[in-house]
């Protein structure tokens, strides 16, 4: 069955109007006016076109204008800046597009920088501007937390060195410093946080293994340097540091040069020497403050570990061959080496305070004081031994 077609209304005019439906009136909608008729298109040259709402076409805006004007802005780009715009008015033109005021703003802006950068070059003030900006960034560069220092650098605090650094400023070493970084490690083996004294004792026993390869030449350190360290704070320990920066400094008053001598800048002779004998001179500072009438065990105990680094000493310089020029002056060394054995043997051997005290002063006398000046020359070392007491931090 087919759908029976609709009666037409009768029309205004009380009968049926010719050819079915009435036309539709205008409709228009709030605000929006609505143009029957397909899409018109640009109405010819000069004359906008029509949308297909009744509006004029989006116009769009050249990128080349876009492009003059940020590079106008931009000072070390005002040549770009100058040709883009004058490259984009005449695409505005034919193409309708928008962006006028932007090519002509890129254009001034383009010619005005030209004129700076001329003039900066011709009177130095390119230069001078330059020069600071990358001083600036240097200086930027070379601030650091503590814990950022690396093996090798050379500081100075953003205070004393006695007090806590936030900062610190890492310059050339061979520019004066308070401090040389020698190395670090992690503090392991606790689930909360130690405790200051806990921290200091590790920071201390470690870093004295740490400094003890770094400066392996340590008649080379100046007398004023001793061993530093950066350790964990309570607060850093809670947000994950575990971090001890291990360093070699100067109490507070500035020291040139890098006191650095490890196995990356000496040859195998000398870090062979030098590994063998320091051992010595490091149990030489480690005597204990109280006289053995007043701790006779630990006095013993010092003795008794002296005595072992001598003979090791006396052992490890036998078994290497030595460079012809240097052999007699290692001889020699062992030889004084053997004499010094016996009399620390007597001296950790004592049964008591006062035979501690007979074999002291003989035990001394027989220790060779300069530990092998004549030996250090002839393998290119330092040959004059620090003062008695001084540079010691720089073996431990």
């Amino acid at each position: 069955m087919e759908p029976t077609p609709p009666t037409p209304p009768p029309s205004s005019q009380g009968g049926p109007q010719q050819g079915g439906w009435p036309a539709p009136g205008p409709y228009t909608s709030p605000g929006m006016p609505y143009t029957a008729g397909p899409y018109a298109g640009p109405a010819g040259p000069g004359m906008p076109g029509v949308g297909p709402y009744g509006q004029p076409p989006r116009r769009t805006t050249n990128g080349l204008a876009i492009g003059s004007l940020v590079s106008g802005i931009v000072c070390c780009l005002p040549p770009l800046g100058l040709v883009l715009g004058l490259v984009a008015l005449p695409q505005i033109r034919k193409r309708d597009q928008a962006g006028k005021g932007l090519a002509v703003a890129g254009i001034v802006l383009s010619v005005l920088s030209c004129l700076l950068l001329v003039t900066g070059i011709a009177t130095g003030g390119i230069s001078a501007f330059w020069g600071g900006v990358k001083e600036g960034m240097d200086e930027a560069a070379r601030s650091k937390s503590p814990f950022s220092l690396r093996t090798g650098q050379c500081f100075t605090p953003d205070g004393r060195l006695d007090e806590y650094a936030a900062d610190v400023t890492v310059v050339d070493c061979g520019r004066p410093h308070l401090g040389e970084v020698t190395g670090g490690f992690k503090v392991t083996g606790f689930d909360k946080w130690p405790g200051d004294d806990t921290i200091d004792e590790i920071a201390e026993k470690r870093c004295e293994t740490v400094n003890s390869g770094y400066a392996l030449d340590t008649w080379a350190v100046p007398a004023n340097i001793w061993p530093y360290y950066y350790v964990p704070s309570a607060q850093s320990w809670r947000l994950g540091d575990r971090t001890v920066t291990c360093a070699l400094a100067g109490e507070n008053k500035p020291f040139s040069g890098s006191v650095r001598s490890d196995a990356t800048l000496l040859t195998d002779d000398q870090e062979s020497f030098l590994k063998t004998v320091n051992p010595i001179e490091t149990v030489s500072y480690r005597e204990p403050e109280e006289d053995p009438d007043e701790d006779f065990t630990a006095n013993k105990v010092w003795a008794t570990e002296l005595l072992g680094a001598i003979n090791t000493a006396y052992a490890g310089l036998g078994q290497r061959t030595w460079p012809a020029e240097s052999a007699p002056s290692v001889a020699a060394l062992r030889k004084e080496l053997a004499a010094a054995s016996k009399q620390w043997l007597k001296l950790a051997t004592a049964a008591d305070a006062d035979a501690y005290w007979e074999a002291y002063d003989p035990a001394w006398e027989a220790l060779p004081e300069d530990l092998g000046a004549d030996a250090r020359t002839a393998l290119d070392l330092t040959g004059t031994p620090p003062a008695r007491g001084a540079g010691g931090g720089a073996s431990t």
